[in-house]
């Protein structure tokens, strides 16, 4: 499982020009769901995201979490996380989760999370969505999950 997480000011998604998922200082999440993971790499994945030192403490350090800062997380799914961009000119998908393995696994780490955060907000599991999003810094990682 991957997560690209990027420190933001404010970000929302929208389908067919409709928000409906948005919030103020937190993190985007494009979720990505590969082959062979399991609630056990969301569930990790998650900590990480929830605790990964990525916002000025006083001193204006990377000291503090998204849980230290109460902010608020958009997670968006990203199938094109995944892809196997060595070879080519054209990404690979095969080690992407099945679409229902993915969606199982999008839905149980959005759950999780909500049961955690304030502020969780979502897009729609394999959706055309637009996103929109002020960049703080800009701060963006790669977070990954082992599959089990």
């Amino acid at each position: 499982m991957k997560g690209l997480i990027q420190r933001v000011s404010h970000a929302n998604v929208s389908i067919d020009g409709e928000t409906v998922g948005a919030i103020n200082r937190g993190i985007l999440l494009l979720l990505g769901v590969e082959k062979g993971d399991t609630v056990q790499s969301a569930d990790k994945l998650l900590h990480k995201v929830l605790n990964y030192r990525i916002f000025p403490d006083n001193e204006g350090r990377m000291n503090l979490s998204l849980r230290d800062t109460n902010g608020g997380l958009l997670v968006v799914s990203q199938f094109t996380l995944v892809a196997d961009t060595r070879k080519g000119m054209r990404p690979g998908f095969s080690k992407g989760a099945t679409p229902e393995q993915g969606e199982q696994l999008y839905r149980y780490f959005t759950e999780q999370a909500a049961k955690q955060l304030n502020q969780v907000a979502t897009g729609r599991f394999g959706a055309n969505m637009q996103i929109t999003l002020e960049n703080d810094g800009p701060v963006t990682f790669m977070l990954e999950a082992p599959a089990e």
